[in-house]
């Protein structure tokens, strides 16, 4: 869904951004919340008057998973085991949806709790399923197999021994390539999107293995970014090791 989105949003677009950012504050017990956003205000602010003539939009939506996928259980029964076993993951998960066209908002964003953040590992998972899923506000509209829309990227979160360990890689190598070679037409609109980390966790960071991450005043929150399309083309730029001092 999100290669889809983006490539739509270039083409109808040109000249604006999206934005990702990745926040996860972690707690002394190794608990937390991760989000991960999709920030496409300055889209809502291209379209200016045009897009306010057209319509007035304004929704500020939250989804809580675990009780979606408990109201739409009789309609999920009838999909395939895979995808259950695909909105299983999404139960822990909660979406939120702004938009607004006269202050020119739209943000998206899914989010989760986690005991250990190795529960977070599905979230970008879920946010590519996650767009299927938020309920048309003048419908109830069963929920329906659609495309299937591969998961190509993952990420896998750790944290042990006070070393924090973000490891991106690619689910399916030609499903992949496949993906980067349809979205080379896009990549001169979309040069200023990017992909950023927002960690911020319960002690002082000793060090990370990123050279180009930058630090909160406390040292306890690490940000580091890179272009969504360079992030897209290769997982392993955003990979992070953060060692904490004891």
């Amino acid at each position: 869904m999100i290669q889809k989105l983006l490539f739509i949003l270039a083409l109808a677009f040109t000249a604006t951004s999206c934005q990702f950012t990745e926040t996860m504050v972690m707690n002394e017990d190794g608990s937390g919340t991760m989000t991960v956003e999709l920030n496409l205000n300055e889209m809502m602010a291209f379209g200016g008057d045009a897009m306010k003539d057209s319509t007035q939009m304004k929704m500020d939506t939250i989804v809580y998973m675990k009780q979606f996928l408990e109201e739409k259980k009789d309609s999920i029964s009838k999909l395939s085991a895979k995808e259950q076993e695909k909105l299983k993951k999404l139960e822990n998960f909660n979406i939120h949806m702004k938009m607004d066209s006269e202050t020119s908002e739209m943000i998206y964003d899914i989010s989760t709790q986690f005991k250990n953040v190795s529960e977070a590992n599905d979230i970008l998972s879920g946010l590519e399923q996650a767009g299927d899923l938020m309920p048309d506000p003048d419908s109830n509209t069963e929920i329906k197999k659609e495309e299937d829309s591969p998961e190509v990227i993952g990420v896998n979160y750790s944290f042990k021994k006070g070393v924090f360990k973000r490891d991106a890689y690619i689910k399916d190598e030609k499903m992949h390539q496949q993906q980067v070679d349809s979205m080379k037409q896009a990549e001169a609109f979309m040069g200023s999107s990017n992909y950023t980390l927002n960690y911020t966790f319960p002690k002082k960071i000793k060090k990370v293995s990123n050279p180009e991450a930058t630090f909160s005043d406390d040292k306890k929150t690490v940000r580091v970014q890179a272009s969504f399309i360079a992030y897209f083309k290769n997982p392993d730029l955003l990979d992070l090791e953060v060692e904490l001092e004891k």
